[in-house]
């Protein structure tokens, strides 16, 4: 027989239901349904902060929210690396990742963050070669004046870069290495600073990310004497590779792209990844970034991470190798 339950008992239940049902939170309000941040660990003006920039303009028409670009350098990339590391894994901070981030686990004797388990690899975005520059009026006119200048005076010529642990870094490390000499590394904290400073003579060389040198080159403000890459590049076809300069076995190449805060859902994950694979393939982010030499390259989170994973056992050989530190 049902239970007759009385008008007034049965319109409090209803309000005590509805008064709990505002209390609940919206835990399965579609993501993005606010801005998205990309922390970019390098100071503004630079390479990495063009492709951030570029980049946001495409994924925020994907997503359908504002993504912002936080600019936060320091350390080698620790600092900015460190604020997404500690973030909530809510797929609304990402961290624009670099070589940096392969190199600092052996850079480092201790970071604020574990490399290989506080990040979720995203996707990788760009691939793109350093490009060996001096200034218009240098004296050095190709890789073999530079070589024969750094045998003569060993540690006397500098070389700038982004910072410990960055491509530029790296492949002024590496060109030690193969060349054979010794240089003096002068860090930065970013690609604009260590620019200025190059062009104002106070430093002589610089590895610089294409992304970052390709307009001073354009301009006639720079010279390029080789790049970084197994080829050569579109962007700078009369340029020699530094194997055909003269460096045998010298192949060194700058990378980006996204991670986030480990623990951050499959599904954000995938629908973030969906996104940079559509807004890298659009013909704006094309235009903005091939001119600079760097090549279009996005692929499954596990690429990103197996990719990551193999330049971490890579450059581990080399930093060890030259005892190179923070």
């Amino acid at each position: 027989m049902p239970i007759s339950i009385p008008r007034n008992l049965a319109n409090a239940i209803a309000g005590i239901a509805a008064t709990l049902l505002i209390g609940v939170p919206t835990a399965h309000a579609a993501f993005p349904d606010k801005p998205i941040k990309i922390v970019v660990p390098f100071s503004p003006g630079g390479g990495a902060d063009l492709i951030a920039r570029t980049l946001s303009a495409d994924l925020a028409k994907e997503l359908g929210q504002p993504v912002i670009v936080d600019n936060k350098p320091g350390a080698g990339t620790v600092i900015g690396s460190d604020l997404v590391a500690k973030s909530p894994p809510d797929g609304y901070t990402l961290l624009l990742s670099s070589i940096a981030h392969s190199v600092n686990p052996s850079l480092a004797e201790k970071l604020p963050y574990a490399t290989e388990k506080d990040f979720a690899p995203v996707a990788m975005v760009v691939r793109s070669p350093n490009v060996l520059v001096v200034r218009a009026d240098s004296p050095y006119k190709s890789v073999k004046d530079i070589i024969d200048a750094a045998k003569a005076k060993p540690g006397k010529l500098t070389y700038a870069s982004p910072g410990n642990g960055t491509s530029s870094h790296l492949a002024g490390a590496l060109f030690e290495d193969l060349g054979k000499v010794r240089l003096q590394h002068i860090a930065y904290k970013g690609s604009a600073p260590a620019l200025t400073d190059l062009l104002g003579g106070q430093t002589d060389i610089l590895f610089g990310t294409s992304g970052s040198v390709g307009s001073f080159i354009d301009s006639g403000k720079l010279r390029a004497l080789a790049v970084t890459s197994a080829a050569r590049s579109s962007a700078y076809p009369s340029v020699p590779t530094m194997v055909e300069a003269g460096v045998p076995g010298y192949v060194s190449e700058g990378w980006y792209g996204l991670h986030a805060p480990s623990g951050t859902p499959a599904p954000i994950i995938e629908k973030l990844n969906a996104a940079v694979r559509k807004a890298t393939a659009t013909d704006f982010f094309k235009s903005k970034l091939v001119h600079e030499g760097m090549v279009v390259q996005t692929g499954a989170p596990i690429d990103y991470e197996n990719y990551v994973r193999a330049e971490i056992a890579r450059w581990s050989k080399l930093v060890k190798t030259n005892v190179i530190s923070k």
